[in-house]
């Protein structure tokens, strides 16, 4: 029997996954989280064989979530799910121990599918995806790149960004500009929405 822990917010959403699931006879699921930071607590009680991670979650989002696990309970394998099939975020999956990346409106057999596979120790990410993420290429952006566009997200303004970097204003301005050429962006704003499409915050 495969012990699986499901991380989904939207309850509905969660709901229609076990039932799913729970009708495959070698599938059962032992946790359910509807919190990102809830993750691993749940893990480290239940002892799953998979974890099924949506990567969008408050407290934490599923790649932080899939961390955590890869560093605290190396033998679950992880499996993303997602609406977003962002290129960007299937890099930084892989670079966190996902062995898997699905988005959420493949055929439901294909979910009970990829988690056997997982457990067989394969990779399972969709092709589309996979095709997208070659293309596409590395992030281009540095880190402190991407820390200046999280904070532009949140609506912060240049003195902000400074303030909470601990950087001058002009050195934030530089950073924004580099950034902005870098997504092929006429404004900050417009900068980090191409940077979250992408997958690269």
């Amino acid at each position: 029997m495969i012990r699986v822990l499901l991380a989904e917010d939207q309850g509905m959403v969660r709901g229609a996954l076990v039932a799913l699931l729970n009708r495959e006879q070698d599938i059962t699921i032992v946790a359910e989280v509807g919190r990102g930071d809830e993750v691993l607590a749940a893990a480290l009680e239940a002892r799953p064989d998979v974890a099924l991670l949506d990567i969008e979650m408050p407290g934490a989002t599923g790649i932080e979530a899939a961390a955590e696990l890869h560093t605290h309970l190396p033998t679950c394998k992880v499996l993303i799910l997602t609406t977003f099939g962002r290129p960007g975020y299937l890099r930084r999956a892989m670079e966190h121990g996902v062995v898997g990346f699905l988005v959420k409106d493949a055929p439901a057999a294909q979910l009970a599918m990829a988690i056997r596979r997982a457990m067989a120790g394969e990779r399972v990410v969709d092709p589309l995806l996979a095709a997208a993420a070659l293309s596409e290429g590395d992030n281009p952006l540095t880190e402190r790149e991407q820390a200046v566009l999280r904070l532009v997200q949140q609506g912060a303004n240049n003195l902000e960004i400074a303030s909470a970097l601990a950087l001058t204003e002009g050195t934030v301005r530089n950073y924004l500009s580099t950034a902005m050429q870098k997504v092929n962006a006429s404004t900050r704003v417009e900068a980090a929405v191409r940077a979250e499409q992408k997958g690269w915050l």
